[in-house]
C-alpha cells in the first residue's frame, strides 16, 4: 500500500448519510493516511434526526456547516459539500480528500478530485453504491472500524451512603466489528489472478507489498478487515492455494514476505 501518512487531507462529512455512533473510529482510520487539515460536517442542524451529531462535534473539533433543506425529501448537504470541496481544491492547501458518505451523488466529485491529482479516500456503510466506491483511491466500510462501547460496571454499595445504593463505574472498551464478507471462490480467484498478473516469470514469486498495491488499484474497497483479518498477510495465509515465503534482509534481519500461487 502507498505511504500516504504525510498527506494533508480535507475531511468532509455528509451528516445525512453516515451514522454518528463511530465518529472516533472514522477519525482514527483517517489518521492512518494523513493529517486532517479541514474537518467539516454538512447537514440541516435544525432537523431532530441530526441531534446525535451535536454531542461529538466539539470533542473531535469538527466544524458544522448549516445547509437548510429547501425541498422536502432532498439531501441539502450535497451541494454545500461539493462547493466547499472545489473551493478547497483550488486553494492548493491539501493533498487529498476524505469524503465520508454512503451517497452515490459524490461519485462525480471524487472523479473530478482525482483528475486534479488528489488522493481520494471514501468512508461509508456497506450499502454504498459501487460507482462511488470505484471513484475513490481507497474506500473503507464503517462496519469494520473499531468502536467504543461504554459498559456500566456495578460496584459494592458504600457504607457511608445513606441510601446504600450500588455505585456504577463507566468503563470504555474497544469492540471488534464482525467481518462484512467471507473468503469465497471469487475472492481467491481475484487474488490469484492479481498474483499471476505481476509475478516473476521464472519462479512466480511476488512481494506482498507489491501485490497489496495492485489489489488496491483494482478494487478500492478491498480490505483484509472485511474478511476478519487485520493484515493482508493473515488473509493470504488462510488461502490454501497460495504459498508464502518469509525472507530476511538488512542488518536487523527485517522480514520480507513473498507469495505465489501453488
Amino acid at each position: 500500500m502507498e505511504n500516504t501518512r504525510e498527506l494533508r487531507l480535507a475531511v468532509l462529512i455528509d451528516a445525512d448519510n453516515v451514522p454518528y455512533s463511530n465518529i472516533k473510529g472514522m477519525l482514527e482510520e483517517i489518521a492512518k493516511y494523513g493529517t486532517p487539515t479541514f474537518k467539516r460536517i454538512y447537514g440541516d442542524w435544525t432537523k431532530p434526526t441530526l441531534s446525535g451529531w451535536k454531542t461529538v462535534l466539539l470533542e473531535n473539533a469538527i466544524t458544522p456547516v448549516q445547509q437548510y433543506s429547501y425541498t422536502s425529501g432532498k439531501n441539502s448537504s450535497d451541494s454545500a459539500l461539493i462547493i466547499d470541496a472545489m473551493d478547497i481544491l483550488y486553494t492548493g492547501r491539501v493533498d487529498g480528500f476524505c469524503i465520508v458518505s454512503s451517497d452515490s451523488d459524490f461519485t462525480r466529485l471524487a472523479t473530478r478530485l482525482r483528475e486534479a491529482g488528489m488522493q481520494v479516500f471514501g468512508i461509508g456503510e456497506k450499502k454504498t453504491p459501487a460507482p462511488f466506491i470505484a471513484a475513490c483511491n481507497k474506500f473503507i466500510y464503517i462496519e469494520i472500524l473499531k468502536k467504543e462501547v461504554k459498559v456500566e460496571i456495578p460496584l459494592a454499595p458504600s457504607t457511608k451512603s445513606k441510601s446504600r445504593k450500588a455505585v456504577k463505574e463507566v468503563k470504555v472498551i474497544k469492540e471488534e466489528i464482525a467481518p462484512v464478507a467471507q473468503i469465497d471462490k471469487e475472492l481467491v480467484k481475484f487474488i490469484s489472478d492479481s498474483i499471476n498478473d505481476i509475478a516473476d516469470e521464472e519462479d512466480g514469486w511476488i512481494s506482498l507489498s507489491v501485490l497489496g498495491s495492485m489489489i488496491m488499484k483494482k478494487k478500492p474497497d478491498f480490505d483484509s478487515r472485511n474478511y476478519g483479518h487485520k493484515k493482508l498477510l493473515n488473509l493470504i495465509r488462510n488461502i490454501a492455494s497460495i504459498e508464502v515465503d518469509e525472507r530476511t534482509s538488512g542488518k536487523g534481519n527485517v522480514p520480507h514476505f513473498y507469495i505465489r500461487t501453488k
